[in-house]
């Protein structure tokens, strides 16, 4: 149970991170709600599970092969891994048929700024703990 809880906190929050995104970066974007609001949530859900994969699975392998790289940035390299994190999502979503987009490499290091903001006040708000 305790698993089940910790998975859709973990989904909330990479929903309501990439909604913030979409909502404050320009070049990032899902498709205009045509119907209900299911038409909204269902690729926002879909798109926060791709990023979550992402991730969980590529974003520790990009850590471990650009390592002086962070180091000698002090740690600011971490944001283009994030933003290249993002622009592989939306690929990846755009593959799937899944209409989420990020224009540009720009919008990508801004939407993973405000990802990351975002991602440490629900956590903060919700007691997520790791």
């Amino acid at each position: 149970m305790i698993g089940g809880v910790r998975f859709v906190t973990w989904l909330f929050t990479n929903a309501v991170s990439l909604a913030a995104a979409a909502w404050l970066i320009d070049g990032i974007r899902f498709p205009p709600a045509r119907g209900d609001i299911s038409d909204k949530i269902l690729p926002l859900v879909l798109v926060a599970l791709i990023l979550g994969v992402v991730t969980s699975f590529v974003k520790p392998v990009l850590k471990f092969l650009s390592f002086p790289l962070i180091i000698v940035t002090l740690g600011l390299f971490l944001l283009v891994i994030n933003a290249a994190m993002l622009e592989l999502t939306s690929w990846i979503a755009d593959q799937a048929g899944i209409d989420f987009h990020v224009d540009s490499f720009g919008a990508a290091v801004l939407g993973a700024i405000v990802i990351t903001l975002v991602t440490w006040v629900v956590d903060a708000a919700v007691g997520a703990d790791d």
